[in-house]
């Protein structure tokens, strides 16, 4: 799964390869993508390289090629100028329909599963998902649930494996030492232990192996608190 912002950078090269046989520049990427430094676009190249989607030939300028493009991409125009297909995020949107919860309150309750959440390396905002998992009544409390599948190692210490699917109570709010689901700068989703420090964010992995992040209190929206975690064998 891939940000808005890497979706959009993923567009633009393959339609640019497509029209002209040549990827675009690192200038022509920032313009494309109304950023404001370079450094943002070789941040997002180098996110997409990791994920497989593109391939940074040896030896020559400039030189990408796309591997894969995403399920949900659209057709591109043949030629033109840049037109992104933007994946819209529906964390703000999702609802349990109360059709899905029994009224004996005994039954398991139908949850989103609305994407895939980074614990280690930032990998994607959270995303659109149409399906959903059956969890215990017990497990809720009051308020709107979520799911996300863990992807990364960042949080072992904590208990969090790879793999593991956590359950979210949406929540714009939360504690210092609360494990949070953290949206950073519009673009990034992960899962991490949520420090105060001053009018500062500390976001901390529990793996000695990851640094502590530190954002502006503007660059970050918690999106919702960690409630349970559940993991197959």
């Amino acid at each position: 799964m891939l940000t808005r912002k890497q979706h959009e950078l993923l567009l633009f090269i393959d339609d640019r390869l497509k029209r002209d046989g040549v990827p675009p520049s690192f200038e022509e990427m920032k313009e494309a993508l109304d950023l404001r430094s370079k450094s943002g676009i070789h941040r997002l190249i180098t996110a997409l390289e990791e994920r497989g989607f593109i391939r940074r030939l040896p030896n020559r300028a400039r030189a990408l090629e796309v591997l894969r493009m995403p399920e949900d991409a659209q057709p591109r125009p043949a030629r033109g100028g840049f037109a992104p297909n933007v994946i819209e995020g529906s964390l703000n949107r999702q609802k349990v329909p109360s059709a899905l919860v029994d009224e004996d309150n005994r039954r398991p309750v139908a949850i989103p599963l609305v994407g895939r959440i980074a614990a280690g390396s930032p990998i994607a905002a959270i995303q659109s998902r149409d399906n959903t998992i059956s969890m215990p009544p017990e497990m809720l409390s009051g308020g709107e649930h979520f799911a996300l599948e863990v992807r990364g190692d960042s949080m072992i210490e904590a208990g969090i494996l790879d793999g593991d699917l956590a359950l979210i109570r949406k929540s714009d709010t939360a504690n210092t030492g609360d494990i949070v689901v953290a949206l950073i700068d519009d673009e990034e989703a992960t899962l991490k232990r949520l420090r105060r420090k001053g009018a500062s964010i500390a976001l901390e992995a529990a793996n000695p192996a990851y640094e502590t992040r530190i954002f502006g209190p503007d660059r970050v929206q918690i999106q919702g608190r960690l409630v349970a975690l559940f993991r197959r064998y």
